[in-house]
């Protein structure tokens, strides 16, 4: 009995010395300094383009964050939010362990459009740098910069135009509002007594009237009338080839 009690006093005294080895082994990480985000400049302006989505339109590049304690490797995020918001809705546009980052036109047009920002107007964005390490993520967040992006839409760009809309038969087109659940179109605006036909990219290679003037689409169709001035909503479902116009 008393050789198992003396063995137990030995594996309890083993193993407080192990865990006080432990104790002395560990290194606390602590953050020292903050990325700092130099490129691009405040007030950068950037007009993305649908027809090269692959282009590089800038390369993101923040002086390295710094830690105290045992060197570990940084990890990055380049986020973004609709400026003004402090960032409430953060959008991660790209991840890394360098101090730059190569954004393509397609991936700033994504992240743009996740922020809120809306497509074909040129809106602020407000842009930092995360830094991160360890498991437990110990984090820093850089300044933040503004910049102006117009971005455009993952969808057909279907706008409105006539002597009844806010631009009459001018470009630009007043722009449709897309519903991604429904599949479709509208506007909710001032209309004049005139008429409108929709067509696609303020352009008239594609474009919609109706003929009958009874709520179906025809491609090339007549222009569709307004008889009474007001505040009207639109719904337009190009799929189905048809519309619907209501006086607010």
């Amino acid at each position: 009995m008393k050789n198992i009690l003396k063995l137990s006093v030995f594996a309890l005294l083993f193993i407080s010395a192990t865990a006080c080895d432990s104790d002395d082994d560990l290194t606390v990480v602590t953050p020292s300094k903050a990325a700092v985000l130099a490129i691009p400049a405040e007030g950068s302006v950037f007009v993305l383009d649908k027809l090269t989505p692959n282009e590089v339109v800038a390369t993101f590049t923040w002086d390295a964050a710094q830690y105290g304690g045992a060197p570990m490797a940084i990890s990055y995020e380049l986020q973004m939010a609709k400026s003004g918001t402090d960032f409430k809705d953060v959008v991660v546009v790209s991840v890394t362990t360098t101090n730059k980052v190569a954004v393509t036109s397609g991936e700033l047009n994504a992240a743009a459009l996740n922020a809120g920002l809306t497509a074909f107007e040129s809106q602020d964005a407000d842009i930092r740098i995360k830094s991160y390490v360890g498991a437990r993520g110990i984090v820093q967040y850089s300044n933040v910069i503004k910049i102006a992006v117009t971005s455009y839409s993952a969808w057909d760009n279907w706008g409105m135009i006539g002597s009844a809309t806010p631009n009459g038969w001018n470009d630009p087109d007043t722009n449709l509002e897309y519903d991604l659940a429904t599949k479709t179109y509208s506007y909710t605006g001032p209309l004049v007594v005139g008429e409108y036909k929709f067509r696609l990219d303020d352009k008239w290679d594609t474009n919609f009237g109706d003929d009958g003037n009874n709520l179906s689409l025809e491609a090339g169709g007549a222009n569709i009338p307004v008889a009474v001035a007001g505040d009207y909503t639109i719904v337009v479902d190009f799929i189905g080839k048809k519309y619907t116009i209501t006086k607010n």
